[in-house]
């Protein structure tokens, strides 16, 4: 997700998209202990994603 789309979005749609990737993190972690990860460059692609809207709301916030 590009961070001009994510600046268009407000705080509680950020909220919540960022809580929906923190549990498809966590889920992605669960399936990688027991070795059956399909996509294992999500994992790099969905921490960049909540980053960056951790930066927008950061921003917001200043």
């Amino acid at each position: 997700m590009k961070t001009k789309d994510l600046r268009v979005l407000d705080v509680e749609e950020l909220l919540q998209k960022e809580k929906a990737m923190k549990k498809e993190l966590f889920g992605l972690n669960y399936q990688r202990k027991f070795g059956k990860v399909e996509k294992p460059a999500r994992f790099s692609q969905l921490k960049k994603d909540v980053a960056r809207i951790k930066t927008v709301l950061k921003e917001r916030k200043a």
